[in-house]
């Protein structure tokens, strides 16, 4: 059997079991017969188009049916597609534009209008609203398959990095990246939480632009499943769109899982029906965990993965969950068969079990390498293929991943290495805090300070004396915040990430 590609992803599964419902959007239900045509024609009015094999293509929008057809087609034209944020302003997209010099451009109607000021020598299509012209341009393309798919190691999709620490920079990951850990694992080597059936049905709402949302979608799509799109990721409206369209699989993050456990109808609510919830970007504390798990009566799976590695790569199974805060309820997991996973020093020594260092991983899910940036590839990938993530960690003696910070996020304060993580640990099990975040801030004695981000429970006001005191009791002191900072909500990216940079900016003290 020949290795899975972008391009030949619904082909198959058009042929075997064309009237099963692929993806479901508002109240359009597309088959996968149905999603093979679309991709076809889309390919199809590429190549008339002039687009050339490696050529990006680049989307604009929330998550629609119209971005998937558009990503396949694209695969089956040979194409790269660079998904963009929408949320980012006008200058931000134009240095991506810049950057990945788009052959063609499809963007939501609202989303279109500034890229119209923008210097671009192609507008974009749109898509949805009442002017749509890109479905009007792909219902007027033939629908034979041009079969011109990407090899197995050829690029096919670009994701940006998120930019929290810097300049966003395009991951290029290739076929055997999307696909290739699966295509080498053995069904008896898939843990129980991480196989799928062509009977799933999984809820796509992570934004498309991020790897949570088009490698998502991409896992659906692998096995045949049905996958219910969203447009935004509206937690108030998961519980009903969990009811409603029988939800099996679904991804979140924790702060999203809270809202949604709290509806005032999910205790009367039969969720049977409900297989595995995963989540990401943050761990989940016990007492939402114990929730959870008594209002869904699911299994509950942690993933840990960047752009850089295609997504997961490490994963706390259901069975590792402990309701009673165990020691491994703050680990991030095992890695997945075909990962390796090593903690490395500063000079590159491996370190030992229980020793805290940086993350690199090796696996075929690594991106190829950074679009037109070769220097900061071979900064990130050595030659033995390992890639440094930029987190810090440690793994313990049964090789259980513990994830610290971001190596950049790192407080030196007198000397001292301080990860963020320990401070907002003991932070967060204070009675009146709903979320916080810690940072370093200029310290003219200590280098740096800790200033810890707290967004209060609602009906509380905690003192900022009695929080500092609270953490004092559970870290050492030179870890305790020195000052807090109250403030309603914290920002975050799109995938759910707290936007330490931003905090940095708003808090940073005049030198």
């Amino acid at each position: 059997m020949s290795n899975p590609t972008l391009g030949s992803l619904v082909r198959k599964h058009a042929r075997d079991r064309g009237q099963h419902v692929a993806l479901c959007f508002g109240t359009e239900a597309i088959t996968y017969a149905e999603l093979e045509r679309r991709a076809c024609q889309v390919a199809t009015g590429l190549i008339t188009a002039g687009v050339q094999p490696g050529d990006r293509v680049v989307y604009i929008g929330k998550n629609t049916a119209a971005y998937f057809e558009y990503l396949l087609g694209a695969a089956k034209a040979r194409a790269v597609m660079a998904p963009i944020n929408w949320r980012l302003a006008s200058p931000e997209i134009e240095v991506l534009l810049r950057d990945c010099r788009p052959r063609w451009i499809v963007a939501e109607e609202e989303f279109a209008a500034p890229l119209m000021l923008l210097e671009n020598d192609r507008y974009p299509l749109i898509t949805g609203g009442p002017r749509d012209t890109f479905a009007a341009w792909r219902d007027a393309q033939p629908a034979e398959d041009p079969r011109r798919d990407a090899e197995w190691g050829d690029p096919a999709l670009q994701l940006y990095t998120s930019g929290t620490t810097g300049r966003p920079k395009g991951a290029v990951l290739t076929n055997r990246s999307l696909f290739g850990l699966r295509a080498n694992m053995g069904s008896r080597q898939e843990p129980a939480w991480y196989r799928w059936s062509a009977e799933d049905v999984s809820l796509i709402a992570m934004p498309v632009a991020h790897i949570s949302g088009t490698g998502w979608g991409l896992w659906t799509l692998q096995h045949g499943a049905t996958g219910v799109i969203t447009r935004d990721f509206d937690p108030h409206a998961v519980f009903d769109l969990l009811v409603k369209h029988r939800i099996t699989k679904v991804l979140m993050v924790p702060t999203a899982m809270q809202i949604a456990v709290r509806h005032p109808g999910a205790r009367d609510a039969d969720f049977s029906f409900l297989r595995c919830i995963c989540y990401g970007g943050a761990p989940i504390p016990p007492d939402l965990l114990r929730e959870c798990i008594a209002v869904f009566g699911c299994g509950f799976a942690q993933m840990y993965g960047m752009t850089e590695t295609s997504g997961t790569i490490v994963a706390l199974a259901p069975e590792d969950h402990d309701v009673d805060g165990g020691p491994r309820s703050g680990s991030v997991g095992k890695p997945l068969p075909g990962v390796e996973v090593r903690i490395v020093d500063a000079s590159g020594r491996t370190a030992a079990p229980g020793e805290t260092g940086e993350i690199v991983v090796r696996s075929v899910a690594n991106m190829a390498g950074y679009f037109n940036l070769p220097d900061a590839t071979r900064e990130t990938i050595d030659t033995d293929g390992w890639l440094r993530t930029g987190d810090a960690g440690f793994l313990d003696g049964d090789g259980y991943l513990y994830l610290r910070d971001r190596i950049k996020d790192m407080i030196i304060s007198g000397g001292e290495n301080i990860y963020p993580v320990d401070v907002e640990n003991a932070i967060g099990s204070h009675p009146h805090v709903a979320e916080v975040a810690v940072i370093g801030i200029p310290d003219d004695k200590w280098g740096e300070r800790v200033l810890a981000i707290v967004v209060p429970k609602r009906g509380t006001e905690p003192r900022a004396d009695a929080i500092v005191a609270w953490a004092r009791e559970r870290i050492a002191s030179f870890k305790a915040p020195k000052s807090v900072e109250f403030v309603t909500a914290l920002p975050r990216s799109a995938s759910g990430k707290v936007l330490r940079r931003e905090l940095r900016d708003r808090f940073r003290l005049p030198s």
